[in-house]
């Protein structure tokens, strides 16, 4: 199986697996899962043979960089690449200078899946979109 991620320009893309996976199986309201941050955000994609099958974006913050709306299609999961897509967001951090660490909200159920990626949580649990998050982050090495 041929996996590749890339920067795009696909949001339609992107927008279809956050859709997917944050609307029709999380229950997340679709009038607030597309947002400003799109206009602005590095999107990455991810294809297996060619079919979109994760996504996920970069949205620079000052000296940090917060990684966001990682998702990937029930058909791809367990496979890696939700962390290949967070790694992968990472590198294109590091190429763009100035940014010293990364930051990403989490939901709590994803909290074991970021800490083995080296993120640490911090303060307090809060609700986004009905669901429990907490802030995450990690130094850009």
């Amino acid at each position: 199986m041929s996996t590749k991620i890339r920067l795009t320009d696909d949001l339609d893309a992107c927008m279809a697996i956050r859709f997917t996976v944050f609307v029709d199986e999380q229950g997340v309201p679709a009038e607030i899962e597309h947002d400003d941050y799109d206009a602005v955000a590095r999107h990455l994609l991810a294809t297996q043979n060619g079919k979109p099958v994760g996504t996920a974006r970069i949205v620079l913050q000052g000296r940090s960089a917060k990684i966001g709306r990682v998702a990937v299609l029930k058909e791809a999961r367990g496979t890696g690449l939700g962390a290949a897509l967070v790694r992968a967001c990472e590198k294109e951090m590091s190429k763009l200078g100035g940014v010293d660490e990364t930051i990403l909200t989490a939901q709590v159920s994803a909290l074991g899946f970021y800490e083995k990626l080296g993120y640490v949580a911090e303060g307090d649990e809060f609700d986004d979109a009905g669901i429990p998050h907490l802030l995450m982050r990690r130094p850009l090495r």
